[in-house]
């Protein structure tokens, strides 16, 4: 399974680069609506090929008509109890008919979740800005072992390594001094380990977290490639700050991205000759 998610998040990685990158250059609401008008259009499109749309326009119109037997018919006791009956049958096999759709559609989903979250969960750093980096480390009990951070002309360590050896960490505050992406290299136990690092305005792709090699914390954090299998570190932490914002700030990005692609959803339907 981990090496299933490590190989769709390169493959998503390459994509997103390249189909996210307008995210850098528009405003963020205007980006979060596309990409929620885009996200409603592919999975519409995706639902009209994968589901049984004939079946799903006979369950929608027996649930009409029954709807209109029971109240054309309200005195009919025994034909509203029938009516009623066939009502749930059809209701019941509506959920059943987008089952295999939805199937389809939640790998994409997934990724496609993991690559918004890179440019909406957090802002990248300002030049004179601070951040803590953290390194957690694996391992239960016993001594730490010797983790140096090596210089980078990206970031200034001000204070650290600071080792706190009741919940295996080391840490350290920097301070960004140069715009970009930059990659900052750590030797633990002479293992050469790096994390990347963003600086800059606006929206940057921005990796909080290195993850271990577990499939949920890729698919969680899918930019970086995971620490080695035997590596004495869990993660690389750096404590980007939130994004502000209704529309694609940290945590709200994702309500709004939600909303908007039921609302876009429901306004392409008829467009898209999509029956749901």
């Amino acid at each position: 399974m981990t090496e299933l998610v490590i190989q769709l998040n390169r493959l998503a990685n390459w994509c997103g680069q390249y189909a996210l990158a307008p995210i850098a250059v528009l405003p963020g609401w205007l980006s979060a609506t596309l990409v929620a008008l885009a996200t409603a259009a592919f999975t519409l499109i995706i639902f009209r090929y994968t589901s049984d749309q004939v079946a799903v326009k006979r369950a929608r119109d027996q649930i009409t008509a029954n709807l209109l037997a029971l109240w054309l018919f309200q005195d009919n006791v025994g034909l509203g109890l029938r009516c009623q009956g066939r009502l749930f049958a059809a209701a019941c096999r509506l959920p059943l008919l987008a089952v295999v759709p939805m199937l389809v559609m939640i790998v994409p989903c997934c990724l496609l979740l993991g690559q918004l979250a890179l440019w909406y969960e957090a802002r990248p750093l300002r030049v004179g800005e601070e951040a803590v980096l953290t390194v957690l480390l694996s391992g239960g009990h016993g001594e730490l072992p010797e983790v140096q951070l090596e210089p980078s002309a990206a970031a200034e360590s001000r204070i650290g390594p600071v080792r706190v050896p009741g919940r295996r960490m080391v840490c350290w505050n920097l301070r960004a001094q140069r715009e970009g992406h930059h990659c900052l290299s750590l030797d633990v136990a002479g293992r050469k380990l790096e994390k990347e690092l963003a600086i800059g305005h606006g929206f940057m792709r921005v990796s909080s977290r290195r993850p271990a090699r577990h499939w949920l914390e890729l698919l969680v954090h899918p930019c970086e490639p995971p620490l080695p299998p035997d590596s004495a570190v869990e993660a690389i932490v750096i404590d980007y700050p939130d994004r502000d914002g209704w529309s694609s700030g940290t945590g709200s990005w994702l309500v709004y991205w939600f909303a908007a692609s039921m609302i876009a959803a429901l306004c392409l339907r008829p467009w898209l000759d999509v029956f749901s």
